[in-house]
């Protein structure tokens, strides 16, 4: 007999369309959205990605809420600079919002002020 998995929520904003699923921790965020027929990609990235190896950048997403700390190196340059974080690096572990990036460029678009603020010039902050 096989245990039940531990469902995390996970919300989906699509333009102002929300979708709500519930996926098993641990999920693979990327795995997850093309599952649910919510694709990261645009037209173009639909077939030129790198198969969710985090190499490309094309499957980039925004969070909106539960956003977990970067561990890829991607990642965390992208949380640092204001870049979109990569969903095929993401471990669903809790609930989360996210919004897809319906109008990006093919590899995402900096968003300066969501970048972590700059350090001041005598090392404070």
């Amino acid at each position: 007999m096989e245990a039940t998995p531990i469902l995390c929520e996970l919300r989906v904003l699509v333009g102002a369309e929300t979708q709500l699923l519930h996926v098993p921790v641990g999920s693979n965020l990327r795995r997850v959205l093309l599952d649910a027929n919510l694709s990261p990609y645009v037209p173009i990235t639909t077939f030129a990605n790198c198969g969710g190896r985090g190499l490309c950048g094309t499957c980039g997403i925004r969070f909106e809420a539960g956003e977990p700390a970067p561990f890829h190196w991607h990642d965390r340059l992208a949380a640092h600079y204001g870049y979109p974080r990569l969903s095929c690096q993401i471990s669903i572990d809790g609930p989360m919002t996210v919004r897809l990036l319906i109008d990006k460029v093919i590899w995402g678009k900096r968003e300066p002020a969501l970048r972590y603020p700059p350090r001041s010039a005598d090392g404070e902050g």
